[in-house]
């Protein structure tokens, strides 16, 4: 009886010490691998949370790091970047992703081989994960439109990472060195009159036409968020009526400081 229980202990801690050595291998193998896409097959989905087979190892997408309305389902093909790999005691935990703005990034980088060597270098990415995007990028060859790139032809290039992305509307806008010219950009397809900087205070006043307004702002907000996300600049949007009022007023309030001195 003795020889039995001494058998079977040995057996479980060489069982033990290969689960250790396996779960030491799969952190060793993924933890240089975060900011890179993965392809794997759906294992589970448990209430939105999914666990995904990627080969060698399984990682958790998560209800909050998916894509709004896509239902993913046992058995299904699915592509996903890694943000997180970290080490717990129940063995590696990968984290994986398809609403990181890197993601949108990695998907371009696949498709247009000017990105991946380096001749196109996509600057920012703001998203409304599953709704719209925008994307600043610009070019180190000048015979090359970073924009045009970017779209392929008849659109295939945009249109292949929007499939992946399950339609999402992308944005794709020259970035610039000069701020205003950059958030006018960023606020495309809007028509914008003037734009005034405060550096002081980190924000900027665009003023746009009466009837230019909703597509500046968007719905929701939408188009003014994503354009500050990617410019990292408070916008205010302002009609050319409104400004003209506040310049009426600032004007009377200057003339008359001016009369009390």
């Amino acid at each position: 009886d003795l020889r039995r229980i001494a058998a079977q202990t040995s057996k479980q801690v060489i069982v033990q010490k290969v689960r250790e050595a396996e779960r030491a291998r799969q952190y060793d193998e993924y933890k240089y691998r975060t900011g890179e896409i993965v392809n794997g097959i759906v294992k589970r989905n448990e209430f939105g949370n999914v666990t995904v087979d990627l080969g060698r190892a399984e990682g958790l997408l998560r209800r909050d790091e998916g894509l709004p309305r896509e239902s993913l389902r046992n058995g299904d093909r699915v592509r996903a970047y890694i943000y997180d790999v970290r080490e717990e005691t129940r063995g590696p935990q990968i984290f994986l992703s398809r609403s990181h703005p890197q993601f949108m990034a990695k998907l371009f980088a696949q498709e247009v081989p000017e990105i991946y060597d380096g001749i196109i270098e996509l600057k920012a990415v703001a998203r409304d994960p599953g709704s719209r995007a925008k994307i600043a990028v610009i070019s180190y060859d000048s015979s090359i439109d970073p924009v045009g790139a970017c779209v392929g032809m008849r659109g295939s290039r945009v249109q292949a990472v929007v499939s992946e992305l399950q339609g999402e509307k992308i944005d794709i806008i020259p970035w610039s060195e000069d701020t205003a010219t950059f958030v006018v950009n960023a606020l495309a397809p809007a028509g914008v009159s003037k734009v005034v900087l405060d550096e002081e205070q980190g924000r900027i006043e665009v003023v746009v036409p009466d009837e230019q307004l909703s597509l500046a702002i968007g719905r929701r907000g939408q188009n003014v968020r994503l354009a500050s996300q990617l410019t990292g600049w408070e916008i205010d949007i302002l009609t050319e009526e409104e400004e003209a009022q506040r310049r009426q007023e600032e004007f009377h309030n200057r003339s008359q400081m001016f009369i009390e001195a």
